[in-house]
């Protein structure tokens, strides 16, 4: 994929022309270059390289066991499904397996629900987005096979084993549409039979369904390595790591090291505000000589930054904690289903809060999903 930084240079072919006057006006306002309409491309291309960096997350937190990094990812995928403006063919699989992904892993929790029918659970769900994902694939393997058969036992089973057997049949008859005849028969028989320990379950449990999703998940991690994001931020934390390196193998004052650690944190918040740009020039380092004086002298500027931040910050809010109230959550479940997850700006616009801030709204929203499980997919 093309980096952004090629979409965005039209002031270097302008200088190469020789138009100073352009040249200076492009330094004093660069945004002034960038019309709607090649923004909303920078966007969508930008939002592409996002989308793929998460699934590749996501995957790899799957994989890993990693139960709230997944969440994270999975929370951070949907956001930015939600602002694609549109879903190119590329980006299909990825949105398809981010789904996939987060109804497998509430698999056996009949209390979520990711669709509007209420009867259809998780698992049922997945098999349909499977269906979607095998449509992807130019050959089914079986690989493939293995997880139909085995997402298609497991919803069936879930329900089974917690003595849900007319729950079980409503399954059964929901996916009539299923070519495994025998299978479907086969599943027919155990529900009958009222035994949620017949061998045949326990042979097709659900543990091998997650690890056989583990395989799938391998090649496809195999084939999104080179994405653009893990490759640019890769060099970013090899060269971070270096830097530190080095600063450890260089004697210095506990006064230059606090130096380095607030230069590290402002570093830190530039780079959070500044779009990631391969062909941009690295963070200015400081030279070897001088350096506990150069140190010195960025700690005394970035200490009273600092300190002018903290007494804006105090000025402004001003204002001890305040605890949640039960109509304050409630009016932030309705912003969310009115306007959807992110958008908390518009939240606090039409909703009256208590003093809140749109970051207060964001982390409520993660710690209400986390404690009542709210559906976000």
């Amino acid at each position: 994929m093309q980096p952004v930084a090629a979409a965005l240079s039209p002031r270097s072919r302008r200088g190469e022309a020789g138009d100073g006057a352009s040249e200076s006006w492009a330094a004093a306002d660069p945004d002034a270059q960038l019309s709607p309409e090649l923004l909303t491309e920078v966007e969508a291309v930008a939002s592409g390289w996002m989308l793929e960096f998460t699934c590749h997350c996501l995957c790899r937190h799957f994989r890993d066991g990693r139960v709230p990094d997944f969440q994270r990812s999975r929370d951070a995928a949907q956001a930015i499904i939600n602002g694609l403006p549109r879903i190119t063919a590329h980006q299909r699989k990825a949105v398809n397996l981010c789904q996939f992904l987060a109804r497998i892993a509430e698999g056996k929790s009949l209390g979520y629900h990711f669709e509007s029918d209420q009867r259809i659970s998780p698992l049922e769900s997945a098999l349909s987005i499977w269906t979607l994902l095998e449509k992807e694939e130019s050959k089914l393997e079986k690989l493939h096979e293995d997880i139909r058969r085995l997402i298609l036992i497991q919803a069936v089973a879930v329900y089974i084993e917690k003595g849900y057997y007319k729950e079980a049949s409503g399954v059964l008859d929901r996916l009539d549409s299923e070519p495994n005849k025998t299978l479907r028969m086969k599943l027919a028989m155990i529900i009958n039979r009222r035994d949620p320990y017949v061998p045949f379950l326990q042979n097709f449990n659900y543990n091998l369904l997650v690890d056989k999703i583990k395989s799938y998940i391998d090649d496809f991690l195999k084939k999104s390595a080179t994405n653009f994001l893990i490759k640019a931020a890769m060099k970013e934390v090899e060269a971070k790591r270096l830097e530190g390196k080095a600063s450890q193998d260089t004697p210095a004052s506990v006064e230059t090291n606090h130096g380095n650690v607030l230069e590290m944190e402002q570093r830190s918040h530039i780079e959070a505000h500044t779009p990631l740009n391969p062909e941009m020039a690295p963070f200015p380092r400081i030279k070897k000589r001088g350096r506990t004086s150069a140190c010195r002298n960025l700690q005394n500027d970035l200490q009273n930054l600092k300190n002018n931040a903290e007494t804006s910050s105090s000025r402004l809010t001003g204002r001890k904690k305040q605890r949640w109230t039960l109509e304050e959550d409630r009016k932030l479940k309705k912003g969310v289903k009115e306007f959807g997850m992110g958008n908390w700006a518009k939240i606090l616009i039409h909703y009256d809060f208590n003093n809140r801030t749109g970051v207060m709204l964001k982390d409520r929203w993660r710690t209400m999903s986390k404690q009542h499980k709210v559906s976000l997919m």
